[in-house]
């Protein structure tokens, strides 16, 4: 089967995986690598169909992800396929059922092994690829924003980074819920693609400054502020953007797509000091009340497994119902890995970047 190895850490997108000189790039496609076989009396074989790329994919092959596994290893999470071997105790599915799932490993493969208890089948309705898309990236965003903040229709979410992977699946999610959402993106194709998702005000970085834009916006409304902040970005927005938050507001640190950790001092979700010489003693107190989440959202198959698996059932049924879409940005081979790490190094998607088989990797872009 073809695989996509890491043979050492460094940056994926330096260079073509099977070029002239595949000493130059630290993944490497091997034609021939051995077939899976079944590891245990529940296990099934899927021949996937695609594989999602995610930022954590990327950092993990840099080195700079926090689970780091021996090398050489095959990269990738979530996929979808059809079921190409069964054990003798499997109960779920039979040969030729469309499944989705993701693993800590091995998904840039053409074959992959896992427990039927970790797969689901995939709605009828619900394109493969698309099917691909979804664990890792609405998955996260959906046990953030309904399972830890418990977004409810009465309040309003803030997204950062809201064109890319998670961003894109939080708006969303956040319509669902029946919040007023507030995405930021850079530049004008992003800024329409969100607007095309009923997002209720969007900033573009690239021409707005984000507090001032949402203040005016919240104004318009009559809204006093933020509830919940949505951060896979990190950096210095974080810090600009808690100046919106309301009294109670909640913060999902989701991830540092920018490169920097912002640095949220633990005395200012209680309380905030800002100087106002109207105010006596020129010192004003402003509660405040936060609650900071930190969703690392594939320990929850290690310690809280259903609440998992109910949010990626929930999730499907909402692509069924047509609640959600699954928007893929980009599509290439894994010959082309290179490729496909670039753009989401470069910040170049708009959703999802996918790694397909079966000859779909001509299909440079599904918007």
């Amino acid at each position: 089967m073809e695989a996509l190895l890491c043979r050492r850490l460094g940056d994926p997108a330096s260079s073509a995986p099977d070029g002239n000189n595949p000493e130059s790039s630290p993944i490497v496609v091997s034609r021939n690598h051995p077939i899976p076989d079944l590891d245990s009396p529940t296990a099934v074989r899927v021949k996937v169909k695609a594989t999602s790329l995610n930022y954590a994919n990327y950092l993990q092959i840099l080195g700079k992800y926090q689970e780091k596994p021996p090398l050489p290893f095959i990269p990738g999470s979530d996929y979808a396929g059809t079921v190409d071997a069964v054990g003798p105790a499997v109960t779920k599915f039979k040969v030729g059922d469309r499944v989705c799932s993701f693993a800590s490993l091995g998904s840039y493969a053409t074959f992959i092994v896992q427990d039927q208890s970790h797969l689901f089948g995939v709605p009828k309705g619900c394109d493969l690829v698309a099917a691909a898309a979804l664990p890792v990236a609405f998955g996260t965003s959906h046990v953030a924003l309904v399972h830890r903040a418990n977004l409810t229709s009465s309040q309003v979410l803030l997204v950062l980074g809201a064109a890319g992977g998670v961003g894109v699946a939080a708006v969303q999610i956040g319509k669902v819920c029946g919040a007023v959402v507030i995405a930021v993106a850079r530049g004008a194709e992003k800024v329409q693609f969100l607007k095309s998702l009923g997002v209720d005000h969007v900033v573009d970085l690239s021409n707005q400054h984000v507090t001032a834009s949402v203040k005016e916006f919240l104004k318009s409304r009559n809204l006093k502020g933020v509830d919940v902040l949505y951060d896979p970005v990190g950096g210095k927005l974080t810090k600009e953007t808690m100046k919106l938050l309301n009294w109670g507001a909640q913060i999902l640190v989701i991830g540092f797509a920018s490169g920097e950790i912002p640095v949220i001092p633990a005395n200012i979700t209680l309380v905030n000091y800002s100087f106002n010489v109207a105010e006596v003693g020129g010192q004003r107190h402003v509660m405040k009340n936060w609650t900071v989440h930190g969703l690392y959202w594939g320990s929850y198959r290690t310690h809280r497994p259903a609440v998992l698996e109910d949010s990626i059932r929930e999730l499907l049924s909402w692509v069924e119902r047509g609640l959600i879409t699954i928007h893929i940005s980009h599509i290439y081979s894994l010959s082309e890995a290179n490729h496909a790490f670039s753009a989401i190094k470069d910040r170049k998607a708009i959703g999802k970047v996918m790694i397909a088989f079966d000859d779909l990797g001509s299909a440079r872009s599904k918007l």
